[in-house]
């Protein structure tokens, strides 16, 4: 963003235009509303909310009898469900992780050193002896001129690999897109590269800042049962995470002693390193094909009523898993009960509005928490015509301490949505900004990604950065807290005691009313230039 401060100087005087008082005359989202839905699905009734379990049984019936009521209409022909077919693995990785070289061998231990996978469905599955090649980021990105993977065999090889992308911390904006991670820095792209590239495996080596989350985060997301979509797409015997202290030991037992491997990597001539170590690593798996569900439910329109507006939010979180502190069920409260009651929250002020023109579609999407497999699923399967469907406003994760000055936009440059975000905030008394976090890759780790991957024009935004009343600084603290003490642990809990949602009513109320907009006209927004997403679109 080569005019971000004279963007955000410009932003800071305009949002004076506004008025947080004046609102439109239009329906208010009610945060009683809001409230009444979150507490009840981040519930320990519920049991976390995952896929293929009670929770999902108890979560997909409620939120149908929630539309049903508020006397929305099925969104699949005569059903409020589409059925999304997947299946569940459980598999057990051995405890140790055995790194081989010339020097004798070391072990990782299970949990505290690595964590495998392997979404292939087969009972045993192990890597024996795999030759270790370092592949840099791991990325081969043609309109970069970039390939990490050049001049080797992969078969029967075990690639290790950075997260996030060259241009991170690189000092160079125009290195990629310099801090602002592109997909090629996700760890869905990184195992799908490597799989298309031969090898047998991939290791992914952690580091906080890069992945914007701690080893906790990989602890428990890859514990327990995972789940895929059925693909003839290629697949790697053994998916993998190790720690960045079991990097850095096997590093220096590599044929890469004394190197800086980041620095290395982030030249464009880089090529891959045999480390000249092996790897040794088995999984026990167990399966079973599933159907779970996403839940469709609609508000026709009138005389535009083949055009859609798509609201989005994840149901699912992460059931009930390894305790923590004595507490094993993975709530779920912020991410995602929260954009889930949104959902309801908005179809009521909608119910409460004249009757628009186009129609009004809530999508609750499993499996997000999977890898975005209920969206990716739409997206492949979906219902309303991808050309008529005119935007997507996805929610998912909002928490704030209280109401927000600025309106953040996830994606920021993409489309058209920007401006009708900056017009519904500036009747706010708000401002817009792009994410000030673009290095985490936020983009890429909600649902709107799958719609935007079809052309759908989407919006992704909270108000995250500075309070009417609460500083900036203030703001990055609870980010942080929450971050490190909350995203995806148990004590994840929605406390009606001591939770503010003033600040998500008012963006809920914000997103109404940019809903409400596209659904009374008949303009389409369009992707901008220099987008990867407009191509879908045209």
């Amino acid at each position: 963003m080569k005019n971000y401060l004279t963007f955000l100087v410009s932003i800071l005087f305009f949002s004076c235009a506004g008025d947080k008082e004046g609102e439109s005359e239009l329906a208010q989202v009610e945060q009683v509303t809001l409230a009444k839905h979150l507490e009840r699905l981040a519930s320990d009734d519920f049991m976390g909310r995952k896929p293929f379990t009670e929770g999902e049984v108890l979560t997909v019936n409620y939120l149908k009898d929630e539309f049903e009521k508020l006397g929305l209409t099925p969104g699949n022909g005569d059903s409020y469900f589409q059925d999304v077919p997947m299946v569940e693995i459980s598999g057990t990785p051995s405890e140790h992780m055995i790194i081989f070289g010339e020097n004798g061998s070391f072990d990782l231990t299970v949990s505290k050193d690595f964590v495998a996978t392997s979404n292939k469905q087969s009972a045993n599955i192990s890597l024996e002896n795999s030759d270790l090649v370092f592949a840099g980021y791991g990325v081969v990105a043609p309109e970069y001129g970039w390939d990490d993977y050049a001049g080797v065999d992969w078969e029967g090889k075990t690639a290790v690999v950075l997260i996030n992308d060259p241009g991170f911390q690189s000092g160079d904006s125009t290195l990629f897109k310099g801090d602002e991670m592109t997909y090629y820095g996700r760890w869905t792209y990184k195992y799908e590269e490597a799989a298309r590239q031969g090898a047998a495996g991939l290791i992914i080596i952690h580091d906080t800042e890069p992945a914007s989350y701690g080893w906790n985060v990989i602890e428990s997301s890859w514990a327990g049962t995972r789940l895929i979509i059925p693909s003839d797409l290629p697949l790697l015997e053994v998916e993998s995470w190790i720690s960045a202290e079991s990097a850095q030991k096997m590093f220096a037992e590599s044929a890469m002693k004394g190197q800086d491997y980041k620095v290395l990597s982030r030249n464009k001539d880089f090529k891959p390193i045999p480390l000249d170590l092996s790897v040794s690593v088995s999984i026990e798996n167990k399966f079973k094909k599933d159907v779970s569900k996403n839940v469709v439910a609609m508000i026709p329109g009138t005389d535009r009523k083949d055009e859609f507006i798509i609201y989005s939010a994840h149901w699912d979180h992460f059931g009930i898993g390894k305790p923590i502190d004595g507490d094993s069920i993975y709530n779920g409260a912020v991410d995602n009960a929260s954009g889930t009651a949104a959902l309801l929250a908005i179809a009521e002020a909608f119910k409460k509005s004249e009757q628009t023109k186009r129609s009004i579609i809530f999508i609750a999407v499993t499996a997000e928490e999977q890898g975005l497999l209920g969206s990716a699923y739409y997206a492949e399967n979906p219902i309303f015509d991808p050309k008529k469907t005119v935007a997507n406003i996805n929610i998912d994760a909002l928490a704030s301490p209280g109401e927000m000055k600025d309106l953040t936009i996830t994606g920021f440059g993409h489309s058209e949505m920007d401006e009708y975000a900056k017009e519904a905030a500036l009747e706010q008394g708000r401002y817009i900004i792009p994410d000030p976090d673009a290095a985490k890759g936020h983009f890429f780790r909600s649902d709107h990604f799958n719609f935007a991957k079809i052309g759908i024009p989407a919006m992704y935004a909270g108000g995250t950065y500075e309070g009417f009343e609460i500083s900036i600084a203030d703001m990055t603290a609870f980010k942080r807290s929450f971050g490190t003490n909350k995203y995806h642990q148990p004590s994840d809990e929605y406390d009606p005691e001591t939770t503010n949602l003033d600040g998500v009513r008012l963006d809920l109320q914000l997103f109404f009313n940019v809903g409400f907009k596209l659904a009374n006209e008949d303009y389409f927004p369009k992707w901008y230039e220099g987008s990867e997403f407009k191509a879908a679109r045209e």
